[in-house]
């Protein structure tokens, strides 16, 4: 077997057991096992578990970072010197994501490491996250600062993460939402039918008007 192959054997079985299982649950042994390679390859590939993590995660966030990269330019280059409009960020975002080649059923697999890499203790994943690829999603959210100036910083921030929320459980649970369009509503719907509903939720979201939080006075003991 030629060595891109077994590479691409470990990333494969890799990815799709730290899907089912964790991080933390699935062992090497029990990546080279399903594999069928020996945890020989895996050490000289790769080096350590940590370091097939962040492998795994590669094959998504390369392509998908060069694609919005290219994307932001030329909308940059369109609105200039107007800023690029929520909806348009938004509608591009959703196309770098689904750009990504789609090989095994791997939007949903990737959407599952995501939430998986913020809800497990993986602090090496998020500053490898943020080494390799906080440059392109710093330039994401400077353009959304731009598309909604009238929100505060930490309420931009919290709404990022609450639409990042919603996309990742959508798109990580899609064969349960979708069997339930079909069986209770008798609606066949794609991925790209799915993006088209959840992106004007989400947009609604990040223009809401801001909420009425309590003053620290007002604040109840904790």
């Amino acid at each position: 077997m030629a060595q891109s192959d077994t590479v691409k054997r470990i990333l494969d079985t890799a990815e799709v057991l730290f899907a089912e299982k964790g991080f933390a649950e699935t062992s090497l042994r029990n990546i080279t096992t399903r594999a069928k390679v020996n945890l020989a390859a895996v050490n000289y590939h790769f080096g350590s578990k940590k370091a097939l993590i962040q492998a795994v995660f590669a094959r998504y966030l390369d392509p998908f970072s060069e694609r919005l990269n290219r994307a932001l330019d030329e909308l940059e280059s369109r609105y200039s010197p107007t800023p690029i409009p929520l909806e348009v960020l938004l509608e591009q975002l959703a196309s770098s994501v689904l750009e990504v080649p789609a090989e095994r059923n791997s939007l949903k697999v990737f959407m599952k490491l995501l939430g998986l890499a913020y809800t497990q203790a993986q602090g090496h994943m998020r500053r490898y996250i943020q080494v390799h690829y906080g440059e392109t999603f710093q330039r994401f959210v400077d353009c959304v600062r731009l598309a909604t100036p009238d929100l505060p910083d930490v309420e931009r921030f919290w709404r990022l993460h609450f639409m990042l929320g919603t996309v990742v459980f959508t798109l990580s649970g899609l064969d349960a939402l979708r069997d339930i369009a079909d069986n209770e509503y008798h609606e066949h719907t794609s991925v790209r039918d799915l993006i088209r509903r959840l992106r004007p939720v989400v947009a609604a979201g990040m223009q809401a008007p801001l909420p009425e939080l309590p003053t620290e006075a007002a604040r109840p003991a904790v």
